[in-house]
């Protein structure tokens, strides 16, 4: 279950990514959950994902 609150999903999210996975679709795939679930709170903040980076900036 994903964080509620945009601050703390964006905090979950990038430590996931960080220290267990390669991408984002491989965590969403992991994890079981759509990408849209993520980007859109995120997005609501000015955040999106850096592939290169793999992390939310």
């Amino acid at each position: 279950m994903l964080p509620k609150d945009p601050m703390i999903l964006l905090s979950y999210v990038n430590t996931k990514l960080r220290d267990e996975y390669a991408t984002l679709d491989e965590m969403c795939d992991d994890l079981g959950i759509d990408r849209a679930e993520i980007e859109q709170p995120l997005a609501e903040l000015d955040y999106s994902y850096s592939k290169e980076l793999n992390k939310f900036m």
